[in-house]
């Protein structure tokens, strides 16, 4: 738990013109993002992981690993809604140098919490690391209950819990339930400091990626116990935050990096390079961060 404290980034995945992986842009990611955050996310939702094959997954999961100057805790994101193929994917994933794998609660299915339950407790039991559960409502159209989040805090292969359903309620009982052993940490970089002032131990960010020392103080700074200017910190991302998702991340995200030159802004179908208008509002969110 100690070594996921803080501010871990959901990495982006840069793209080359032509739609591969752009290598060279990935390491200037890492070396730019290493500058501020405790830790790396690959390949969650950030990372464009349902347009990735599974040579190319393995392929950045090693070079993350390999260009890690500053030897972060590394966590990878493997998840779906198939749970013997996940588990499959787990089984033939090289994890050398993996801390932790990020799993997102099962999509399309809507499986009742019993099934959701089972899926983990599978998927756990197969794993050689640990499982943090990934409730993003938004994206899974199904929820993990803050019940059946305490009921898998207690099995021994599932450390935490990145809680992006906005529920605060529900990740104030968690908190309250949950194994001692077992953490949270927000899925949404806005509450942040709430979640943390309740009980939870950081965020796995997307803004991290084009404000890696700027937004990691939000973080640092709540661990600290001084909310106030955690909170402070946090509302000065709050013109430029929804643009992140204005036209689906991580459209946005890649618009910032790329006007920050650390990558280019290309993603994959079915998403589609940020707008003109969406540019332009984020240049001028720029200008006033």
């Amino acid at each position: 738990m100690e070594d996921l404290k803080g501010t871990g980034v959901a990495l982006v995945t840069p793209l080359q013109e032509d739609g591969s992986v752009d290598f060279n842009g990935l390491k200037r990611l890492l070396e730019f993002t290493a500058e501020g955050v405790d830790y790396f996310v690959v390949l969650g939702t950030t990372g464009e992981s349902a347009t990735m094959s599974a040579q190319e997954k393995s392929k950045i999961l090693r070079f993350v690993i390999n260009n890690n100057s500053k030897n972060l805790p590394v966590v990878y994101g493997i998840g779906g809604n198939n749970t013997f193929q996940v588990a499959k994917e787990i089984e033939e994933a090289d994890l050398t140098g993996v801390k932790a794998i990020l799993s997102v609660s099962p999509y399309y299915n809507k499986p009742s919490q019993e099934g959701i339950k089972a899926h983990y407790e599978y998927l756990a039991d197969k794993s050689p690391v640990p499982i943090i559960l990934y409730n993003v409502p938004g994206r899974t159209m199904s929820n993990i209950s803050a019940e059946t989040t305490i009921a898998l805090s207690k099995h021994e292969n599932i450390i935490g819990i990145k809680e992006a359903s906005g529920d605060l309620g529900q990740c104030q009982e968690i908190i309250q339930g949950m194994n001692d052993d077992f953490f949270l940490t927000s899925g949404d970089d806005l509450i942040t400091s709430e979640l943390v002032k309740m009980g939870g131990i950081g965020v796995i960010s997307v803004l991290a990626n084009g404000f890696p020392i700027e937004f990691s103080k939000v973080a640092s700074l709540a661990l600290e116990g001084n909310f106030s200017d955690a909170k402070e910190k946090s509302n000065s991302f709050e013109v430029i935050n929804p643009l992140m998702y204005q036209e689906s991340n991580p459209v946005g995200i890649k618009e910032v990096l790329r006007q920050r030159g650390v990558c280019g802004a290309q993603v994959r179908l079915p998403l589609l390079p940020p707008s003109d208008e969406l540019s332009a509002e984020i240049t001028s969110a720029l200008k006033e961060l």
